[in-house]
């Protein structure tokens, strides 16, 4: 599935070094070595606001998705760049096929804007 008004996003994926306390364990490895994949005709965009009310302050939340087509190699962990923003993917994306059609929509994927 493509999208005629899609934009070029980035996935960057650290790789697995030793633990330096664990040798028999891996942890991600820095940014700075990460394997870069674009992934063309996909986008970011909103996918919901909440309001969240408090006796001091009034917050809208706006939470941001990925949209792409239903192959794309996403998994937490990864950090998403798309117009000059970096995104970080804390959940385990899924695009489920209807098993009546074997239709397959995109993969919504939610974004974080903060990494911790």
């Amino acid at each position: 599935m493509t999208f005629a008004y899609g934009q070029t996003v980035q996935r960057d994926r650290r790789q697995s070094i030793p633990d330096p306390y664990n040798p028999e364990r891996t942890v991600p490895g820095p940014w700075g070595d990460a394997e870069t994949v674009e992934i063309r005709g996909a986008w970011v965009a909103a996918s919901s606001s909440t309001l969240s009310e408090t006796a001091t302050r009034d917050q809208i939340l706006t939470e941001k998705s990925l949209f792409c087509g239903p192959t794309a190699d996403i998994k937490p962990g990864d950090r998403i760049r798309a117009d000059g923003v970096s995104y970080y993917v804390k959940v385990k994306p899924a695009a489920d096929r209807n098993p009546f059609t074997g239709w397959q929509p995109y993969l919504e994927v939610p974004l974080e804007d903060r990494e911790g």
